[in-house]
């Protein structure tokens, strides 16, 4: 008769090997350490960084409206 396991169960509730385990906690720890939550410092260089590309796209806009003035019709301001 065999004994009945205690298998850990994944997020989807399948079971899952004791390598699994291992192997999830592994992944776990990496992705942590690739995709780190922004502390004050990281997130006001993304901001800054995401200004100075909306900066940058309004003075494209700009210039295309000032080059082709007759096409304007199809930017939405």
């Amino acid at each position: 008769m065999a004994a009945k396991g205690k298998a850990a169960k994944s997020a989807t509730g399948a079971s899952m090997s004791k390598y699994d385990v291992e192997v999830e906690k592994r992944l776990t720890a990496l992705e942590a350490q690739a995709h780190p939550i922004p502390t004050g410092a990281t997130q006001q260089s993304n901001d800054d960084r995401i200004a100075a590309l909306e900066k940058t796209v309004d003075n494209l806009i700009h210039f295309i409206k000032v080059q082709f003035p007759k096409q304007s019709k199809y930017y939405n301001d």
